[in-house]
């Protein structure tokens, strides 16, 4: 399951049949037990058009073993080498009346365990006593993101929508895209399928016109050492 030069060239990729049904169903059944009594909970975020997760894979570590199957393992391990971890991790939940959606952007922050005055960390934020910051481009060029779609995903329920190798062109404003240009690509994923893209691709999703839900995993990853003791906040290393 070589995807490299794919990802390389366009900054994404879209491989189905990752997960089997009875994968899925377990992690649906996890996340449901976790969050049926939950709505309090600091991490979780709600509303009419959304429900989301941060921290996905520490408020409910165990789904990372059916994540974690053997299928996603080498997928990774083929297309980015070993050494990799877990930086951050959202679940989203868009239900199926959701008008939320989000306009073209790219992934520019990190998340770290502390403030720290280092060149080229810049647009310092924290929410929920976690801090992100804009790292240098070659940290971000480096990383990817692996989305698993626990829902069959269409244009009618909010597929991301991408501006095909936009990450190739460092970080950009998006006014300087050139729209007639550009190639766009509607991301559709079947449910057990997943997405990897690059945090410099930009990126967007529609509201949903079809009634049908969509659930997604966002999980990004890295293999480089932080600058002055400076720390990946949600770093997790994958069991072998």
């Amino acid at each position: 399951m070589i995807h490299s030069k794919q990802i390389d060239k366009e900054g994404f990729s879209i491989i189905n049949n990752v997960f089997t049904e009875n994968e899925i169903e377990n992690i649906i059944e996890l996340i449901e037990s976790k969050t049926a009594n939950n709505e309090e909970n600091a991490t979780f975020r709600k509303s009419q058009d959304l429900f989301a997760i941060r921290q996905f894979h520490k408020e409910i570590p165990e789904t990372l073993d059916f994540i974690f199957n053997e299928n996603l393992k080498e997928i990774i391990e083929s297309n980015f080498g070993k050494g990799n971890f877990i930086t951050k991790s959202i679940y989203f939940d868009k239900p199926e009346k959701s008008n939320w959606f989000v306009a073209y952007h790219q992934d520019l922050t990190i998340s770290v365990d502390r403030k720290i005055e280092i060149e080229n960390f810049e647009n310092w934020t924290v929410k929920q006593n976690q801090f992100a910051v804009q790292p240098p481009t070659e940290i971000l060029e480096n990383n990817f993101t692996i989305r698993i779609h626990i829902d069959k995903t269409t244009k009618d329920n909010g597929a991301l929508k991408v501006i095909n190798n936009s990450h190739s062109k460092g970080i950009l404003r998006i006014e300087n895209l050139d729209f007639e240009n550009e190639k766009e690509t509607i991301c559709e994923v079947e449910k057990g399928g997943i997405m990897i893209m690059k945090p410099l691709l930009f990126h967007a999703s529609n509201k949903t016109t079809n009634n049908e839900r969509r659930r997604v995993i966002h999980i990004e990853f890295s293999k480089q050492q932080l600058p002055n003791g400076l720390e990946w906040s949600e770093k997790t290393i994958l069991k072998n």
